[in-house]
C-alpha cells in the first residue's frame, strides 16, 4: 500500500489487484460481480483498521488465564452511500461485526451530475463514533463529499472514506473540501468522461451489483 502527502493510499496487494481486474471485466455477471465486491470490502478494511487502538483484557484459556488484546477506543459505523455501497457492507461487517451501520441515501442527477440526498441515518450520539465510509466508485466525488458532509452535520469528525476505484477528479473534490479525510482506494484510473463515468473504470457499480439495466 502507497501514500501520498494528500491523505491518500492506494493498495498494491496481489490478492486486492486481482480482484479489481475480475471486477473490471464486462464479462463478469452480476452474483461474481457481488462475491467480488465483498471480498474486496474484507481484504480493504483489514489494512484501513490497522491503527485500531487495543486494550489488554483477561480471558481463561483450557489452560490457564491469559491476557490478550481486544479492539478499544472509539467504536466503529460503517456508512454505505446507497445503493452500491450497500455492496461493500457484508464484507466489511465480516471483519467488524459488532460495528454499527449508518445509511445515507444520494442520488446523483444524470444531466447536472450533482447528488440529492434523500435519507440519511446514523447512530446517536453521532460524535462518539470512527466512520467507515464505503462508496465503491469515487467519480467526480459530489457524493461522498455529501455524504462527508452529512456526518459531519450530524457531529462525526473522525472518517474513512474507502472506494475500490477513483478518479483524479474525485480525489481532489473530496481533499478540496475535506482534506482531513482519509481515502483509500485499490486503483486511481485515468480520467470522466463526458457523462462523468471513471474510465476505464468498470461501469455502474450499482446496475452490475444489482443486474439491473443501465
Amino acid at each position: 500500500m502507497s501514500m501520498n502527502k494528500d491523505n491518500l493510499f492506494v493498495f498494491d496487494h496481489p490478492l486486492i489487484q486481482d480482484k479489481l481486474g475480475r471486477l473490471r471485466d464486462v464479462r463478469t455477471e452480476a452474483s461474481a460481480f457481488r462475491s467480488l465486491v465483498r471480498q474486496l470490502a474484507l481484504l480493504m478494511v483489514y489494512e484501513v483498521t490497522r491503527d485500531l487502538q487495543t486494550v489488554e483484557v483477561e480471558v481463561t484459556t483450557p489452560l490457564a488465564r491469559a491476557r490478550v488484546r481486544a479492539l478499544g477506543g472509539r467504536p466503529i459505523c460503517i456508512v454505505p452511500v446507497l445503493r452500491a455501497g450497500l455492496g461493500m457492507l457484508e464484507g466489511m461487517l465480516e471483519l467488524l461485526p459488532s460495528a454499527a451501520v449508518g445509511h445515507v441515501g444520494v442520488e446523483r442527477n444524470p444531466h447536472t451530475h450533482l447528488p440529492a440526498e434523500y435519507y440519511c441515518k446514523l447512530p446517536a450520539p453521532a460524535g462518539d463514533f470512527r466512520y467507515l465510509v464505503a462508496d465503491p466508485m469515487l467519480a467526480t466525488g459530489g457524493s461522498a463529499s455529501h455524504v462527508i458532509e452529512c456526518i459531519k452535520a450530524r457531529g462525526g469528525s473522525d472518517l474513512t472514506l474507502i472506494s475500490l476505484i477513483a478518479a483524479p477528479e474525485g480525489i481532489r473534490r473530496v481533499h478540496g473540501t475535506h482534506p482531513d479525510v482519509r481515502i483509500f482506494v485499490a486503483a486511481v484510473d485515468e480520467r470522466l468522461d463526458e457523462n462523468a463515468y471513471i474510465v476505464p473504470g468498470l461501469g455502474d457499480a450499482g446496475d452490475r451489483l444489482y443486474g439491473t439495466p443501465h
